[in-house]
């Protein structure tokens, strides 16, 4: 496939096209599109690490342009998409169709169109003096709740000078955004003892233990809303809810298992783990009757907050050409590099609405503003 166009546009649509074929689908092997990232920055001369994580079966992938020695700035974005389901597409979902601006495919807007125009941006560094470095963060499994990106984050001392700050190519129009909420997420399962309906003395009931459970919950929900309020948030407190409710086996015996997930929002500054404390706290209650409880994170990171003055919001509000705004009540890997200490900021290409959606699309205008922006950045 190609399009027409001046050459760099050419060859940053190239790339996401050949991004776009890679089912990096999130909890799957990625050493295939590690393999082409790699390749594609070593032959322009890019310093590139591969940094496997604990599964075994895939990669975050580290790349530095210029003195690593010196302070610099990071590009940050994830591999992995989310499933599509062909048969609700238009097209093969992995494969770039063009109709007009719009480039469909999974991923073109979360977030591998911002990898495409990074990666693009590396020729026109290659062999320039540069007084900073310019790296690359590309990570892992950032939609199984940014299970990949810790790994990565915690080498960053061997493998650069402290950042001076990092931009998250998350879809944003091309905004700046300063603030946005971290998340927590967990399971909790509970074990009872099956038996007939007709004799519940005789049984533990787990839905009857997840009741207290689901309650408790709800109450921790609506306490929330009085606390630690932020107004630069909608909403402006942080936030609990229960997604995902399983459990028994027919309705004529006692249900020895049930499960529920749950999730919290929380504002920058408080620990979104820590919401659930109330909700754990009721355990040993459960316990006493018999019942077995126990509790897996599926997803915890911070939120973010960036000075709307600082060094380097103004750097980003001057190369993206747009004012910032304060604040998104989503999640991105930003709030990890900032509990790092390196400043973050979140600007990229496309819409957040058009991600994880049948027929995700991103506009080719758009790749090419955020190639311009990461070459503004650059000089």
């Amino acid at each position: 496939m190609r399009f027409d166009g001046e050459s760099t546009v050419t060859g940053m649509l190239e790339l996401l096209e050949r991004l776009v074929s890679f089912r990096s689908v999130v909890g799957r092997p990625n050493s295939e599109i590690v393999a082409f990232v790699r390749d594609t920055l070593l032959r322009h001369g890019a310093t590139v690490t591969e940094l496997p994580g604990p599964e075994g079966d895939r990669s975050n992938l580290f790349a530095s342009v210029g003195p690593v020695d010196r302070p610099g700035l990071i590009l940050s974005g994830h591999m992995d998409v989310v499933p599509a389901d062909p048969a609700g597409w238009t097209s093969d979902p992995f494969t770039l169709r063009r109709e007009g601006d719009r480039l469909y495919g999974r991923g073109t807007t979360d977030m591998k169109g911002f990898l495409a125009a990074a990666l693009a941006l590396v020729p026109h560094l290659s062999g320039r003096a540069l007084e900073r470095p310019l790296h690359l963060a590309f990570s892992y499994d950032e939609e199984a709740g940014c299970r990949g990106v810790p790994h990565m984050i915690a080498q960053l001392p061997s493998l650069c000078a402290r950042p001076l700050g990092c931009i998250v190519g998350e879809p944003s129009g091309m905004t700046p955004i300063l603030a946005h909420k971290g998340r927590a997420a967990m399971r909790i399962a509970i074990r009872g003892k099956a038996g007939h309906s007709s004799r519940p003395d005789l049984g533990r009931n787990a839905i009857h233990g997840l009741s207290v459970l689901l309650a408790e919950a709800v109450a921790q929900s609506d306490r929330l809303v009085e606390a630690d309020l932020n107004p630069i948030f909608a909403p402006p407190y942080s936030t609990l809810q229960v997604g995902v409710v399983a459990g028994g086996q027919a309705l004529n015996v006692i249900a020895d298992h049930a499960t529920f997930d749950m999730e919290v929002r929380a504002v920058p500054g408080v620990d979104p783990s820590s919401l659930f404390a109330p909700v754990l706290d009721r355990f040993a209650e459960l316990e006493a009757r018999g019942l077995t409880v126990t509790a897996e994170t599926i997803a915890d990171y911070p939120g973010m907050a960036l000075a709307p003055g600082s060094e380097l919001a103004r750097l980003v509000v001057q190369a993206s050409g747009r004012e910032a705004i304060p604040a998104v009540s989503y999640g991105t890997e930003a709030g990890l590099f900032e509990k790092a200490g390196i400043p973050s900021i979140i600007c990229g290409p496309g819409d957040i609405d058009r991600a994880h959606k049948v027929d995700e699309f991103i506009l080719a205008s758009e790749l090419e503003d955020s190639m311009a922006m990461l070459r503004r950045l650059s000089a």
